[in-house]
């Protein structure tokens, strides 16, 4: 369970390790879900693009993936990394 954030990740990547995050987005109606920005803006950025208190915002995204079931699990990445071999009709990049 994370007890900080990397202030150098990305919002979508929490957002994609974390899925739960995504609801503290949408709750401040914050647009960073899709957002093509998104995969450079940290918290600190989000935060101030949207005229939000920082603190606040990360106390609760930590809520959030403190909470979120998925938390534990291996990203799609990760879990796959152990079998390089392509897939049934997947070509692969080598």
């Amino acid at each position: 369970m994370p007890s900080a954030i990397d202030p150098d990740m990305s919002v979508d990547e929490i957002m994609r390790r974390w899925p739960a995050t995504i609801r503290v987005m949408i709750r401040h109606r914050m647009l960073c879900i899709g957002c093509p920005i998104g995969i450079f803006h940290t918290v600190a950025d989000a935060a101030a693009a949207h005229a939000m208190e920082e603190a606040t915002l990360v106390a609760e995204l930590l809520a959030a993936m403190r909470s979120d079931p998925s938390a534990d699990a291996p990203s799609a990445f990760e879990a796959n990394a152990h079998n390089p071999e392509p897939r049934k009709g997947e070509q692969s990049c080598a």
